[in-house]
């Protein structure tokens, strides 16, 4: 991606925030995806021999990742971050006796306000897709990381919503669609900042709609709004929205319209700190050559 079309991208911190909070009454109802991602990342602690003691879920939303992890570590203590105030107002309201003695913290990503070395399990589900710099979010996870603390995480892949994106496409040059990262330009992010033994995997889930009308309402209420640089400032015409709906017909099949999402899975460790010290192989070799000379 060229640097005109990076910028077209880039996501306002503000606006996400609106969107989740606009979206938090409705969240529940339509977050089927979310919930299903959740469930398949949480289940992956099975192989890994870890039981914390403390646990921040980052992102948290409603509460539906932290009341599982509630019945898997029963004596954690857990902390629910999310970006939307509305979000977490509505996870102690679900369930007050489960989260009575859970943290509830409104912060964003981008801007972790944790202690050092502080937990255990970092578990963000289907969050860090909106923000703009992986370098900013892998490097904090780590900081708040015990030694050996694990990075549990989802993502969407570039293949999201490509029905959807290519339809727009024909329509016009604005953003409409937001875009993913690769996994493999995650594994990068992840190794440049010290989390170390990534293991990443991706799954292609479909969901299908009676039509195109549905599906954009499904990602309004879960807050999966177009909060990019590049979108149209005033509103779409009713011409061009047509002509969206028109195309994606020919995406329809058994009288269904389908929607791709790649997921992506993974997980990392902060490392053990070690007292080795690294010395450049070049350097060795010329103390060697001195040492032989004298």
């Amino acid at each position: 991606m060229n640097e005109s079309n990076h910028k077209k991208y880039i996501k306002n911190i503000n606006n996400v925030r609106s969107a989740f909070k606009k979206a938090a009454n409705t969240y529940d109802e339509y977050s089927i995806l979310q919930q299903i991602t959740a469930d398949r990342l949480i289940e992956s602690l099975e192989q890994m021999k870890i039981i914390p003691t403390k646990i921040l879920d980052l992102g948290s939303g409603t509460g539906y990742g932290a009341k599982i992890l509630h019945n898997k570590y029963k004596n954690a203590e857990i902390f629910q971050a999310d970006i939307a105030e509305e979000m977490l107002k509505i996870s102690k309201k679900k369930s007050p006796i489960i989260f009575s003695k859970d943290h509830f913290v409104c912060a964003d990503a981008n801007s972790i306000p944790f202690k050092d070395n502080f937990f255990d399990l970092v578990l963000c589900g289907l969050t860090i897709q909106w923000c703009n710099d992986l370098d900013l979010i892998f490097s904090g996870v780590k900081q708040i990381l015990k030694k050996n603390g694990v990075f549990l995480f989802s993502s969407f892949g570039p293949d999201s919503l490509k029905e959807l994106r290519d339809c727009w496409s024909r329509v016009d040059d604005y953003v409409h669609v937001n875009a993913f990262v690769d996994m493999h330009d995650i594994g990068d992010a992840l190794v440049r900042n010290s989390l170390i033994s990534p293991v990443l995997n991706t799954e292609i889930i479909t969901f299908t709609y009676d039509d195109c009308h549905q599906l954009m309402r499904e990602l309004k209420n879960i807050g999966a709004n177009n909060i990019n640089n590049g979108r149209r400032k005033s509103l779409t015409g009713k011409n061009k929205l047509k002509k969206v709906f028109e195309y994606y017909e020919q995406y329809r099949e058994n009288n269904k319209l389908p929607a791709t999402f790649e997921v992506i899975y993974g997980h990392a460790w902060r490392s053990p700190d070690t007292n080795n010290t690294s010395i450049p192989l070049d350097e060795v070799r010329d103390k060697l050559r001195n040492k032989r000379s004298t």
